[in-house]
Parts: C-alpha cells; structure tokens; sequence
C-alpha cells in the first residue's frame, strides 16, 4: 500500500491545502539512482579556526567531481553545507556555529545536507573542548527538525588520526542514499581503511550472507548488495523458500533454507560455505505483539530465538570456524523499538535492544581480528507488514518524523550497505537509525 497521503501533499491541490491547514507536509526525498552526482548544488564548506578536517573534505569532494565553496553563492543553490567543528575548544567558541549556519540555513536545495564534523568527546584533551563537542548533537539534531523540504542533517565524530577514513561516510551522507538517515551521530575511529576501487561498486569481489531475505528488507538488502558488487547468499526459513528463490535469481547469487533457531544451524551454515564470508547481514525477525501481561511464554521465546539469539550463535559459529574474513563487515538489523520501546512488543524491544547491546559489546573484540560490527535501527518502514496495520497507527508512524512520511526498505539497504563498505573500516560500534528522525527515541 502507498502513501496516499504524501501523493496528495505533492500534488498541485494538495501543496495549497497542505499549506493553508499546516498539515504534515511530506517531501519528495532524492534517493539514489546509479551515475547521480552526489549533491544537486555545489558544497559551501566552513570551519572554526584551527579545524583539522576541512582539507581532507575538500580533497574527498574534488575527487568525488563535487564543486565546493568557502563563500555562500548569491543563487542560494547549495547542495549541501558542512562544517568542520573540530577546532571548537571551548563553549565560547561554539559562536562559530551561529556564524557559520544562521546566515545560510535558507541557503539550502530540496533534500539537500547538513553535516557537522568534530572531536569524539571521549577523544578531546581538555573537559572544556569535550563540553563543547557534546553540544555539536543538539545543534544538528535541531537542524534536521527546523530546515524541512528533505533536508537532513548529520554529525560525524572523527578520531585523531581517522581523517583519512572520511570518504565512505561523506559520499554515504551526501548522496541519495542516505534520503531517511538523519540526525544521527556517527564516529569514524582512527586509521585509513582501504578504498573501493570503483566507488560505483564498492563491493565488488565481496561475498555477503543475508538472513531474512526473502521479502521486504530483506530482499531489498539482498539486491542492493548485489547492486554493489557483492556476491549474495541469500537465507530463509524453508517455508519461503519460493520466495527465497526468486530473490536469489535476481541477485544471480545463491539461496539458503535454513532455520537458524534449530539446534546446530550454525555448524550447518558453515557447512554451505565453501569461504570465508565478507559481510554477514542479521536481517530476519519476527514480531508476537501483546502486552507482557497477555503474552505467553512462546511468544516471548520465538521473538528472542530468532532477533537475538539466533544472531549471537551465528556469529560465533562462523566465527570460530574462521568464516568471516579479515576486513569482514557484521550488521544487525535493531529498530526503533529497540531504544524508545513499544507498548505491545516488550519481546521485540528486548530482542532488538539486545541487538544494539550485541553490537556495542562485541565491538572492542572484532576490531582487533579486522572485524567491524555495527548496527542500522529501522523506524516505521513501508512495508507488508506495516500495510497491515490498523489505519491510526499506520499514519501516526508515516507522519511522527521530521520527513513526515515512511521510509522504504531500501533505505535500509543502503545504509547498510554504506557500512558494509571496504571504505567504512574504522567504523564500528554504531547504530546508525533509519527513521527520518523519530520523534520517539533519542
């Protein structure tokens, strides 16, 4: 089922109406669509004083084709705007925001990008710059709430020493790809991870394992990856095993059916695997809605069996048997729920935090095998699943963001895929919300 709604709001009679109620105003968001360029308008670029990111923009830009601007053009065309934030050492200096973003924060194209770069707090030298840094998330979560027309806004940590892993993340943000990630906070953490060889795809010669491939998010990973180069083995339960099939054939990869909450599906996995694995995606899961006090014990194991525990017995199954490659890319798939909660879905919050918790603890482990784990949390998706919910729900969930409308499955892909990136090598330990900034959670 479409968005009526947003195909109303975008039409001559509905923009009028639209404007003159106040209602949700739902843009149209530029996603990627393979040969665009990576903005629509040149990049006006800024820094305080003492900035130590701004050069390896714009020599990340200039070989990206982009055009890119130190003053503001008199058109006010600009595709995106960034600002190096890394030289702020102190709260007074926190003015150079205001310089920088007042003057030009009408200045910005439809779907255009926001990104502020800076220190990781934990990183800075003194209490006082660390303050300041901290303070960088509440200008650019407002940023993506207060600009409008698609316009998203981003802020990048980067560690002393990670300038030179800035590429897969800036070509991610600035892109259509990223059109329902915003007001997120990502950390790069230090080193200078390989770049693709061909950045239209990055995954070329990688081989991917997707659970849950079968429909929805899933399959829409599943071909994204391909997309990219990747070689899939797509994986599902044998019940959607035609399903299964027909999403294998059209990524020319391979099909699994295979339960993973059955005793020894790890060790049966790594039987199929001819390989060590370059990017294992923990798509599948399942929801058993009630509230805890109406819920049985069933309902309760099955959720947990296949969001969480199924994930962590994989990866140490493939783990121990020396399937997942160094260099090797681990996403799992949270949610909203995950970290605002969901009355009716204690069991899928659990499981979904507890995939975040997964992630977060694993981390330190895997950086030292070359192992990056991370983690994408989806809000409300349009999907089957969300077609089936009651009519109130279903527009609460489209319009309770600051794009005021559902994202689309592949905007999952993509901001995996980003992660999945030979290029996103010093990024881990995150979750990066796909939600078009929920106004439920942090």
């Amino acid at each position: 089922m479409g968005d009526r709604y947003a195909s109303f709001a975008n039409s001559g009679p509905g923009r009028g109406l639209v404007k003159r109620l106040g209602l949700p105003d739902p843009p149209r968001l530029r996603r990627h669509r393979p040969g665009d360029a990576l903005t629509e308008g040149p990049v006006l670029i800024g820094a305080a004083p003492g900035g130590r990111l701004g050069d390896q923009v714009r020599k990340v830009l200039a070989g990206a084709g982009v055009e890119t601007l130190d003053e503001a053009v008199t058109d006010g065309t600009h595709g995106a705007l960034i600002f190096d934030a890394s030289g702020i050492t102190d709260v007074p200096a926190l003015g150079e925001l205001y310089e920088f973003f007042h003057p030009y924060a009408r200045s910005v194209r439809p779907s255009g990008r926001v990104i502020v770069l800076g220190t990781p707090p934990e990183a800075a030298g003194h209490p006082h710059e660390a303050t300041a840094q901290r303070a960088l998330e509440g200008l650019t979560r407002s940023i993506g709430k207060e600009f409008g027309r698609g316009i998203t806004s981003q802020l990048v940590y980067v560690e002393p020493g990670g300038e030179g892993a800035l590429e897969s993340t800036l070509r991610f943000l600035l892109s259509g790809r990223s059109a329902y990630v915003s007001g997120q906070v990502i950390r790069i953490g230090a080193g200078t991870p390989p770049a693709p060889a061909d950045w239209q795809q990055p995954l070329a010669g990688k081989s991917a394992l997707v659970t849950g491939a079968a429909r929805g998010i899933g399959a829409a990973i599943a071909r994204v990856l391909a997309r990219d180069g990747a070689d899939v083995i797509a994986l599902d339960v044998p019940a959607a095993g035609e399903a299964l099939a027909g999403v294998a054939n059209d990524v020319r990869g391979r099909a699994i059916q295979l339960d993973l909450t059955a005793e020894g599906a790890g060790q049966r996995l790594a039987s199929h695997l001819s390989r060590p694995l370059d990017i294992v995606v923990h798509n599948a899961g399942i929801t058993r809605d009630r509230t805890i006090a109406k819920m049985d014990a069933a309902g309760w194991d099955s959720v947990l069996a296949v969001n969480l525990v199924a994930p962590t017995r994989i990866n140490d199954a493939l783990l121990d048997a020396g399937l997942i490659a160094a260099g090797g890319r681990i996403v799992g798939v949270a949610s909203i729920a995950g970290i605002a909660g969901n009355r009716g879905q204690t069991n899928y919050a659990t499981s979904k935090a507890g995939v975040i918790g997964l992630v977060q603890s694993s981390a330190p482990g895997l950086r030292e095998r070359d192992i990056t784990i991370n983690a994408v949390a989806p809000g409300f998706i349009e999907t089957a699943m969300t077609a089936r919910m009651p009519v109130t729900l279903r527009e609460a969930g489209r319009r309770m963001n600051s794009l005021a409308q559902g994202g689309l499955p592949v905007d999952v892909a993509e901001t995996i895929a980003w992660l999945a990136s030979p290029g996103s090598g010093t990024i881990t330990g995150n979750v990066v919300r796909v939600c078009g900034q929920s106004l439920l959670g942090a």
